[in-house]
């Protein structure tokens, strides 16, 4: 019986080739590294050549890197070290790069530094070609947002809160001193009145300070306790209040940020493993998609998206010179100001407001029958007619202001009589006449989004919008592990979500 052995495949591995192949045939013909060759090629990057300047040594050329760097993204590879081991390393970033070695510190210095003023124009230019090429429509666009964490200690933070119940402390505690300082001055000390510490600042807090070193200096009778206090408030309160001041100018209209990266505010991310809201600090991430491609990308410090959209807007008009024809957004972008901006650059916005969903429901009128929404309308009279019959007149017309500044006019409408109504108590909750608070511009705009959502047009795209926009950071987060910036700064932030944007199009051209 004959033994039978096993066959294998020729293996020589000092084996000299007559004609070694080159790296382009080692790398496959339908890889995404020829797509961002491809695409890269194409462009025009002027922009980025400007960034260098004249003199000097020789540098790697800016398109080599910008392919290495963007490819990067694409595969995931997001480190500056590990982007220099792949140029050595990687067939694909060997070829891309032209078997050029580029170290970390190069790699990093390109993309915070160079890229700081150019990349937004390379974003630019990769979204025109993928329009030219009918993938994307930028006339079209679904709008959401996401929060992304910081590169920032998470327990190092600044509160306004806090500022604020601090500088009201020291109010607290010069007064009391100004107090004990006027109960045992004499008549020839010459105090004058106290100082007016509604608002404090650094000159008032100097002043008052010195004024009371001054009066209490030479007052054997003054308590120890008093002393001590007021050398505390002597070393402590001057510097303290200047400290205050450049951090009440660092937040802005923020309610916090991170003492490692400024431009980070806490925020309440979808992430939250441990299940007890924690807050974190981040970005709000704003994007406009076409077909799941990121047509317009904004970083913002503000944790609500309400009030993002008009930045957001402005930047689409800066980058193609003008506003989309259609916009497509959830419930969080559903206020008086968003519809008014709308409304005035003449976009046609497919936007829900607060209720939308919940009155599509049967029963959504069960629970609050008695809300204002459900009473009757008398245009011609101006009133409301109550759950009773009565008639609400207009009892005046009030302004308000929402926290971005933006002013509502609210009419108000009061009832007659409702003490000896049989629904007082169920209708409202008030002890007096029942008032209501309308805002007819808000109803205006509400009634228009509402026509627009249920016509044939606005079902369809409130379905598209949740297969378009969505899946584009689902696939960023999810699929390709980007939870945390690696950079830190707004600036840098927006460069490196930029190079994300321009990964997230070239993976979606070469699937």
């Amino acid at each position: 019986m004959s033994s039978q052995r096993p066959t294998f495949k020729p293996y020589y591995q000092d084996q000299i080739m007559a004609i070694p192949p080159t790296l382009d045939e080692l790398v496959s013909k339908r890889h995404p590294v020829r797509i961002v060759n491809d695409v890269i090629n194409r462009i025009n990057i002027q922009g980025l050549l400007d960034a260098y300047k004249i003199k000097g040594c020789s540098s790697y050329h800016p398109q080599m890197l910008l392919k290495v760097l963007v490819f990067g993204y694409v595969s995931n590879v997001y480190s500056s070290r590990k982007l220099e081991t792949a140029c050595r390393e990687n067939i694909n970033f060997m070829w891309l790069s032209g078997i050029s070695y580029p170290d970390h510190n190069t790699i990093n210095r390109f993309r915070g530094v160079r890229l700081k003023e150019a990349l937004r124009s390379v974003f630019e230019e990769v979204v025109k070609l993928l329009a030219e090429e009918g993938l994307l429509s930028i006339e079209d666009v679904y709008t959401d947002g996401t929060k992304i964490e910081a590169n920032a200690n998470r327990y190092t933070f600044v509160w306004k809160k806090a500022i604020h119940t601090n500088k009201e402390k020291m109010k607290a505690a010069l007064k009391d001193i100004w107090d004990y300082a006027q109960s045992i001055a004499k008549s020839e000390d010459n105090l004058p009145d106290p100082p007016d510490l509604t608002t404090i600042d650094s000159e008032k807090v100097r002043a008052t300070v010195d004024k009371l070193n001054r009066v209490l200096s030479d007052k054997p009778s003054v308590n120890k306790k008093m002393k001590a206090k007021l050398r505390y408030v002597t070393k402590n309160y001057p510097e303290k209040i200047v400290q205050y001041e450049e951090q009440e100018a660092t937040l802005g209209d923020r309610n916090s940020y991170s003492k490692t990266d400024p431009d980070a505010t806490f925020m309440r991310m979808k992430e939250d493993h441990m299940k007890n809201g924690q807050l974190r600090p981040g970005y709000n991430i704003q994007i406009s998609t076409s077909n799941q491609y990121i047509v317009n990308y904004t970083i913002h410090s503000n944790p609500t998206d309400t009030r993002t959209l008009s930045g957001h807007l402005q930047q689409h008009e800066d980058s193609f010179g003008k506003t989309p024809g259609t916009l497509t957004a959830d419930a969080g972008y559903g206020s008086e100001e968003n519809y008014a901006l709308l409304a005035a650059k003449n976009i046609e916005g497919y936007v829900k407001y607060g209720m939308f969903d919940k009155g599509q429901k049967k029963s959504c009128g069960d629970k609050k029958p008695f809300s204002v929404d459900k009473l009757h309308y008398n245009p011609s009279q101006d009133c409301y007619i109550c759950p009773m019959g009565q008639e609400m007149h207009c009892i005046g017309t009030f302004s308000q202001k929402t926290s971005a500044g933006f002013r509502q006019e609210i009419k108000k409408y009061q009832a007659k009589n409702c003490t000896n109504c049989p629904l007082n108590g169920a209708c409202h909750k008030s002890h007096g006449n029942r008032i209501i608070g309308v805002n007819k511009q808000l109803e205006i705009y509400r009634n228009r989004a509402y026509q627009l959502l249920n016509s044939d047009v606005g079902v369809a795209k409130r379905k598209q919008r949740c297969c378009d926009v969505e899946p584009v950071f689902a696939n960023i987060k999810q699929n390709h592990g980007f939870r945390r910036f690696m950079l830190r700064g707004k600036e840098k932030v927006s460069i490196e979500w930029g190079l994300l944007a321009i990964a997230q199009n070239l993976r979606k051209k070469a699937a």
